[in-house]
């Protein structure tokens, strides 16, 4: 996601956004936070960033339990698999804490010591230091095909005047829809949800499968993801084109706490040795992933590259 300097980014769905600030690594030894371990069982890490943590050995990941396409308790994610890719080229073991993306998310996970990356992360977030991005997604447009909003890329397309367009509460969409008078017949989901219950996601797929409503917009990988899990498939068109409101293109990293930064410049290393795959795991979830330039990042841009 976009950075914002001096003030908090705007909402996603499958992040909590609240006024908790990690603590600093002092106020976590001095709560007893952190198991201590001998100098010696540091030292035998093989990253530099390995220093900063609890068990060098393991890449202690900590995501949601059941928030697909990102991750859940089976490993079913892209989140997960990337986990698995970057403890591999570590040469570490890989464990999982699972919290709900809710209120608290980052202070119970990273913030308590019960893990040492959140996998997926925007820049702009204060809750926590992040990584540079591995990949640039935004909120996108889903549809039937054969519908006649397969060529609308933005919100102010008059097709969409009269008609019922679901949206997540309080994401930035619902900005530009509201300024073009489209809020009216549109129909609202939660963006707040315990996951282990809800998928607002789901839920508006549906409700486009059953004709409550003619289009969707939902923050890209989920649109992606459940657009492709549709039979047939739902059509998605990237929202890249605005030119009012908030931002809704935005970069995505992993976070890691404040004070662990050799941890961090390991991560940055490996996400720019392993773009490459990383850009064909994304793709193989449909998530619809860009360039600066806005340009699709898809298998065959990738297959035309040097």
């Amino acid at each position: 996601m976009s950075a914002h300097t001096g003030k908090r980014p705007t909402p996603i769905p499958h992040l909590s956004r609240t006024a908790i600030i990690l603590p600093t690594l002092a106020g976590v030894l001095a709560c007893g936070l952190v198991a201590l371990r001998p100098v010696a069982a540091y030292a035998q890490a093989s990253d530099k960033g390995a220093l900063e943590l609890v068990d060098p050995d393991v890449f202690r990941a900590c995501g949601d339990p059941r928030n697909l396409p990102f991750s859940n308790d089976k490993g079913e994610g892209f989140e997960n698999k990337l986990a698995e890719l970057f403890a591999a080229k570590l040469g570490k073991k890989l464990s999982y804490t699972y919290f709900p993306q809710a209120t608290g998310f980052v202070l119970k996970t990273l913030g308590s010591y019960r893990c040492d990356i959140i996998m997926g992360f925007p820049q702009g977030d204060d809750q926590a230091q992040v990584t540079i991005p591995y990949y640039r997604t935004t909120y996108a447009l889903v549809t039937k095909r054969g519908s006649d909003l397969e060529d609308v890329t933005v919100i102010g397309d008059p097709k969409l005047k009269d008609k019922r367009i679901g949206v997540v509460a309080k994401t930035p969409p619902t900005t530009d829809m509201a300024t073009n008078g489209l809020l009216a017949h549109a129909k609202s989901y939660p963006l707040f949800i315990d996951t282990r219950a809800d998928s607002s996601a789901q839920a508006m797929m549906d409700d486009l499968a059953k004709g409550d409503i003619d289009c969707g917009i939902l923050w890209g990988p989920m649109a992606g993801y459940y657009a492709n899990k549709a039979d047939p498939p739902y059509v998605v068109v990237p929202l890249t084109r605005e030119k009012t409101g908030p931002p809704m293109t935005f970069r995505i990293g992993m976070a890691v706490r404040p004070a662990d930064q050799e941890w961090k410049r390991t991560l940055n290393k490996l996400i720019m040795e392993n773009q490459p795959e990383i850009n064909k795991l994304l793709i193989s979830y449909n998530i619809p992933i860009l360039d600066e330039a806005n340009m699709p990042i898809t298998s065959e841009t990738l297959s035309k590259r040097p």
